[in-house]
């Protein structure tokens, strides 16, 4: 069985890949592998002319994300230690996949990794998918180090620690291929967006930590399948966000979350209305509609499980400290 292979998962980039994928190839150790969700671009004929060495797992159908992670690393299944699953719009930099996987070598009670993740076009600032580490607050909210909601930091080296985190980006993400499937891999219900932040709560709950590793930097473009804003991102990651609560929190405290979510999330639907973006105040109704229409799809945890449990997420609630007390750096939680 071989180390370690890097994963990454394309659809239609046939612009985007002649920017990323040289750095991956320069800086790069271990294996790279691309599995294409059915592109209907000529990026599988790209890939073949000029990145000979990349070698490739053509899909049949666009399964998304997750289900497309899923189906690829299946074909993979037996030949590698650990996946590095790597976004096509990240730029690596040297060494940046042999100290991680290092790193986890190094720490064997940890499921998954990630590094800093700057933004690609800023490259003092955070990224929006990860940055210097994520948390879940008691609601579920996903924020991070240098990230909270839209507000991002500038990198002066005050995340370059390694710690424990609550979940680790999907725009760069290592862990061990056993880890990924004692688990099942992701959710393909989630097709894409916090579908990593799901299987990560699935590992703290099954008594694995997640690690972040701030000496390794990569930078993140974002936004290439989706962009930001996007009435059908938002919709995703608040369906995504119900289903994720759906299966990691069980009794009372599932009741309470989805009250106060839907509060505040209605409370957020008539601002879009008022506002005149009627496509994103519907986006969140279908997203309650398809939640509450397909939970016969998902098992309910036998256990209680709250947000953050077992990690140094540092706040309650995001919502009162980010609307209501204005902190928008980590810092000031």
């Amino acid at each position: 069985m071989k180390k370690a292979a890097i994963v990454i998962l394309n659809y239609n980039g046939r612009q985007i890949l002649p920017a990323f994928l040289p750095s991956v190839q320069q800086h790069s150790r271990f294996d790279r592998w691309v599995i294409d969700n059915a592109s209907t671009d000529d990026s599988l004929d790209f890939l073949r002319s000029d990145f000979p060495g990349v070698q490739l797992i053509p899909l049949q159908s666009n399964f998304g994300y997750a289900g497309g992670y899923n189906r690829g690393l299946e074909e993979l299944k037996g030949k590698y230690e650990y996946f590095i699953l790597l976004n096509s719009d990240v730029e690596v930099t040297a060494d940046w996949d042999a100290a991680m996987i290092n790193w986890l070598e190094e720490h064997p009670d940890y499921a998954a990794l990630q590094p800093k993740i700057l933004s690609w076009q800023d490259r003092q600032s955070f990224d929006y998918a990860g940055a210097g580490g994520g948390y879940l607050d008691s609601l579920a909210y996903p924020y991070c180090r240098g990230r909270i909601w839209d507000t991002l930091e500038h990198d002066r080296g005050q995340y370059d620690d390694s710690v424990d985190v609550d979940w680790a980006s999907g725009a760069c993400l290592v862990t061990r291929a056993e880890d990924f499937f004692d688990q099942g891999g992701f959710d393909a219900q989630f097709f894409a967006h916090m579908e990593e932040i799901d299987l990560c709560w699935r590992w703290r709950r099954s008594g694995r930590k997640i690690g972040y590793l701030g000496a390794v930097t990569v930078f993140h473009q974002g936004g290439a399948t989706l962009g930001r804003p996007s009435p059908h991102k938002l919709y995703l990651n608040i369906r995504n966000n119900l289903y994720m609560i759906y299966k990691n929190v069980a009794g009372w405290r599932f009741f309470g979350i989805i009250v106060a979510k839907t509060f505040m999330e209605g409370a957020a639907a008539m601002g879009y209305l008022i506002k005149g973006n009627r496509d994103f105040a519907l986006s969140i109704g279908r997203a309650y509609k398809d939640f509450l229409s397909q939970t016969n799809l998902f098992e309910r945890p036998k256990k209680k499980s709250l947000p953050g449990r077992g990690t140094t997420g540092p706040v309650r609630f995001i919502f009162w400290n980010y609307i209501i007390l204005r902190k928008r750096t980590f810092d000031r939680l």
